[in-house]
This record gives structure tokens, C-alpha cells and sequence, in this order.
């Protein structure tokens, strides 16, 4: 069963800006990367998957609920990670937590567990915390109840390197344990080690979907090398995994993620 499912979704803002025919799913236990630049639609994408935009046209639907029309039970079936988080900063950090168990329900029952994962220290008040620290509380707010579909945007902005490796290591297990994730990043390194899939949006469409595997075939290079001799040749085709022919050397260069995305954009994209 497809956990989330997005149908021809568009929403127009005019000047080429907005989402268009967008059209993808995201079985139970998958994870699936978002990626783009500022402004391709990722965030506008989101936010209708958590029923705060009504779709101009399309359908999109999680747990096989329509996320405008139940939005409500949508957004306490998620767990979502903002890309601008915006607090109540006269709360504290335990006390916006309590909002959220609150307001969704269900009994926070990993809310110390992730407190201690990430060092987070909850009794201070928001408004005197970093942008690092009010992330934590962001990320301990939407895994604390332990839902199964996490939708999260930008999750890791602020953290310093120790965090945002932790939090990959989060997120690793929670697909092992069978969780459905949809990550919105810039952090290549970030959607290599924990998506199956992914998604390049680039102004509105998608300009592809697929695992990173079969993005990585489909965008081999290969150079050719030509050698003194064909001893030299054979001694450098060992080397370096290639196919010899002769004199002549021919070798496949692997892409990394942030090379395939280049390659889609055009190298000309500020990230």
C-alpha cells in the first residue's frame, strides 16, 4: 500500500512559480529524498501533503486520507519538521512539547529518549534558544509520539555536524523499523545515506524519479586512456577496474548524488 500518493498536483502562483502535474507515491517503508533548488517547489509540495494549501487541481492523499479534506487527521498521524519553524516563544521547550502531545493525543512515549539523543535541555525558553537548539525541539516534537510517516523539510538546518549526523543515524533506523519518510534537504551526503528514492524537482515538474542506484547507471561516464604499450594498458586497466583494448584504456566514473543533480540543473544552481 502506498503511504502517500500525489496525482497530477498543481497550484499555479503565476511567473512560472508553484508546483505542476505533479504526480508520485511513496509505498509503506520507503524513504524518498526531495531535491532542488530554492524556489522549485518542494516546500509548496509539502505543505498541501500537510493540508495547509488546497490543491488547485490533482489529489494528494496520506494513509488513504485526502490531506485537505482531512487535514486534521492527517497532520496527528505525521510526524513534519517545518522548513521555517515557528514557535511560541514565551514557552519553554518542555511546554511546547506538552502542546504538541496535547493537541495530537497520543502520549509522547520517545520524548526522553530523543531529549537525550540530542542533548536537549527543555526547561529553557524558547526565545533564548539558538536556531540549533529550537531544531532539536523540532525534530524531539515530530518523532516523540512515533508515528509512522514522517514528512520532513529542511530537517537538519542549524544543526552543527555532530547533530546532523545523529540525526541520520535517526532516521536510518527508523526506516528499519518499517517507518515511510519523505525527506526535503540540500545535503546530498544527507538523502545518499538514508533515501531508496528520489525526486529532482526543477521549476514545478520533476525532472526525475528514481532510486539513486539506477540514477547513478544512468549517469556513468566513461574516458578513454591511451598508453605507451599495451604491458602499461593492461597494468592500468587492473588498476583502475578498466577494459583494455590494445593500447587504449576505457573507465566508468561513478556520480555522486550532488553530481547528478548538477548535471540536471545545469551546474548553475546555488546550493
Amino acid at each position: 500500500m502506498d503511504a502517500v500518493c500525489v496525482e497530477h498536483l498543481s497550484r499555479d502562483f503565476g511567473q512560472n512559480r508553484g508546483i505542476f502535474d505533479l504526480t508520485f507515491s511513496i509505498p509503506e517503508g520507503e524513504a524518498f529524498g526531495l531535491l532542488g533548488p530554492n524556489g522549485a517547489g518542494k516546500t509548496t509540495l509539502i505543505r498541501h501533503l500537510m493540508g495547509f494549501l488546497r490543491p488547485k487541481s490533482g489529489s494528494c492523499h496520506i494513509a488513504g486520507k485526502d490531506c485537505w479534506a482531512h487535514s486534521d487527521l492527517v497532520q496527528k498521524q505525521v510526524g513534519y519538521i517545518p522548513g521555517e519553524i515557528a514557535f511560541f516563544e514565551d514557552l519553554s521547550g518542555i511546554e511546547f512539547l506538552r502542546f504538541i502531545e496535547n493537541y495530537r493525543g497520543v502520549f509522547a512515549v520517545r520524548q526522553k529518549e530523543l531529549l537525550e539523543r540530542f542533548e536537549l535541555d527543555p526547561k529553557v525558553k524558547l526565545k533564548r534558544m539558538s536556531k540549533g537548539t529550537k531544531q532539536k525541539v523540532a525534530i524531539v516534537a515530530a518523532l516523540m509520539q512515533d508515528p509512522q510517516i514522517l514528512i520532513l523539510d529542511e530537517p537538519t538546518s542549524g544543526l552543527d555536524p555532530l547533530m546532523q549526523n545523529r540525526f541520520v543515524e535517526l532516521i536510518r533506523e527508523e526506516k528499519e523499523r518499517g517507518k515511510t519518510i519523505l525527506l526535503s534537504s540540500h545535503l546530498f551526503e544527507e538523502v545518499e545515506r538514508t533515501c531508496d528514492r528520489v525526486g529532482m524537482i526543477r521549476a514545478g515538474s520533476f525532472a526525475a524519479v528514481d532510486t539513486i542506484e539506477t540514477l547513478r547507471q544512468r549517469h556513468l561516464r566513461s574516458y578513454t586512456v591511451t598508453l605507451e604499450s599495451e604491458e602499461k594498458a593492461q597494468a592500468f586497466a587492473r588498476d583502475f577496474s578498466g577494459i583494455c583494448n590494445g593500447t587504449c584504456v576505457t573507465i566508468s566514473a561513478r556520480l555522486s548524488l550532488e553530481e547528478i543533480f548538477m548535471d540536471y540543473y545545469g551546474g548553475g544552481v546555488e546550493q
